[in-house]
Parts: structure tokens; sequence; C-alpha cells
């Protein structure tokens, strides 16, 4: 009797102990398995491009300066997991964006000028899960791009077909002159390459939220005017380097 009183109150005092353990919180599971499938999405972002050195002559040949705090850049990613490197993506990405200035002088001279900067390439990135739906992509991009200056003059003046023949080859590109209208194209040719880190969230089985940040670096420049004729000189420090902030929506398998 005494024996059975010893197991019934041994079994009482564990009943609350095994309730309170199936109480407990679960922590969130990390997820082990390797990545499948792929993506693509809408990715924008902000970059912070150096324009002080294009501003200096800018601005000395009667322009106006370009903005200085940033390009919104729009484009696109897309990326597969490969199977025989867990965890381990390819894709692909493509960003443009621009800014411009206009001015006008004391004799109606029109003066605008356009940046442009944009690249495409190929992306490889590692993915880190630590929690369950939230990732870690660390990689970067290889490819080519680089900016485009776009100059145009313009005297304000009616045109007509006539005038802008008598002006064709007349080489007049002089403020208060005698004027048509006259568009210069600097274009800047650029290896492209630009480490990431990618935080990415699944807010569904099928949708992703994205934000990182990244440095966009260019070498070997090449130089053109208006696409045809090579352009010599360009101060190095005119590129489209910059530290980047971007942003995600992407569609696909998480």
């Amino acid at each position: 009797m005494k024996k059975i009183l010893i197991v019934t109150i041994l079994a009482l005092l564990y009943l609350p102990v095994s309730n309170a353990q199936d109480d407990l919180p679960i922590p969130p599971r990390r997820t082990r398995a390797a990545k499948v499938g792929g993506f693509g999405g809408f990715t924008p972002g902000w970059l912070f491009l150096d324009v002080a050195p294009i501003n200096t002559v800018l601005q000395a040949a009667g322009g106006a300066a370009l903005k200085d705090n940033g390009v919104f850049m729009v484009g696109g990613a897309g990326s597969v997991y490969i199977m025989f490197i867990p965890n381990l993506r390819i894709g692909g990405v493509g960003m443009n964006g621009s800014i411009s200035s206009t001015s006008v002088d004391a004799f109606g001279i029109r003066r605008d000028a356009e940046l442009k900067a944009g690249w495409g390439g190929v992306t490889v990135e590692y993915v880190i899960p630590v929690v369950e739906r939230f990732d870690i992509a660390v990689g970067g991009m290889l490819g080519g791009g680089g900016i485009d200056l776009i100059l145009r003059q313009d005297a304000g003046r009616v045109k007509t077909w006539n005038d802008e023949w008598q002006f064709f080859g007349s080489g007049n590109y002089q403020s208060g002159g005698q004027i048509s209208s006259v568009t210069r194209k600097l274009t800047g040719s650029y290896l492209v390459w630009i480490p990431t880190v990618q935080l990415e969230y699944a807010i569904l089985g099928w949708v992703a939220l994205r934000g990182g940040v990244s440095y966009v670096g260019m070498s070997s420049p090449s130089w053109k005017l208006d696409d045809e004729q090579d352009l010599l000189g360009v101060p190095s420090n005119i590129n489209g380097k910059g530290f980047m902030i971007s942003a995600g929506v992407l569609v696909g398998t998480f």
C-alpha cells in the first residue's frame, strides 16, 4: 500500500510538469534544407553618384549643376539555384537611371544636361538561411555598363527647315551667337563590378521582399563622342562609381 501511494504521488507530480513543457513556446525553425527553384522581380535602387567633377565643367560652360543627392535607379533581377553547390544561385540583373539640369542665360540660350547611368551583367550569390523565411545573400555582379552625358544647347527661336540647313556644319556653338540646336553625347563604357549584401524575407511562399547595400565599381573606361569618335582626355574621376541602397519585390520559390 505504501508503494502504491508513492507511485501515485510521483505520477501526480509528473503530470503538471509534462503539461507545462507542452505549453512552452516553440522556437522558430531554422531552414536547413538546401534552396531550390528560382525567382525574378523588380529591383529599384538609389545610387550615390559623385557628380561634383561633372558639375565643375558643366557650370564653367554656362550650364546648371546636376543634383548631388543621388540617382534613382530602376531595373530587374532574376536567379536560379544550382543544385551541385547548395544555396548557391546564379542569375542576372540590369538597372538604369538618370538626372538632368536646365539653364537659360541672358541671351536666351538654353542649356540642358542629362546624365544617364546603367549596367547589366551576371550575378553569383551565396544564400545563408538565418531563420524561417529570412535569408542573407552575399555575392556580386560582373558585367558592363557606364554613363552617358548628353549636352543640348538651343537658341530658343522658332525652327525652320532652311535655318537648320544654314547652320548645319557652321560650328557656331558659342554663347550669344546666332546658333541652332546642338546636341553632343559623351559615352563612357566600363567594366562594372558590384559586390552586394541582400536581406530577403518571404512574406508568402511565392513572394519575397528584398533590401540591401552594394558598391558600384567601374574600371577600364572607353569614351566615345556621339557614338562614333573616340573621346580622349576624360578625367578619371568622371564615372558612375558609388554606393547604392536597393530594394526589391521578388516572385518565385523561396
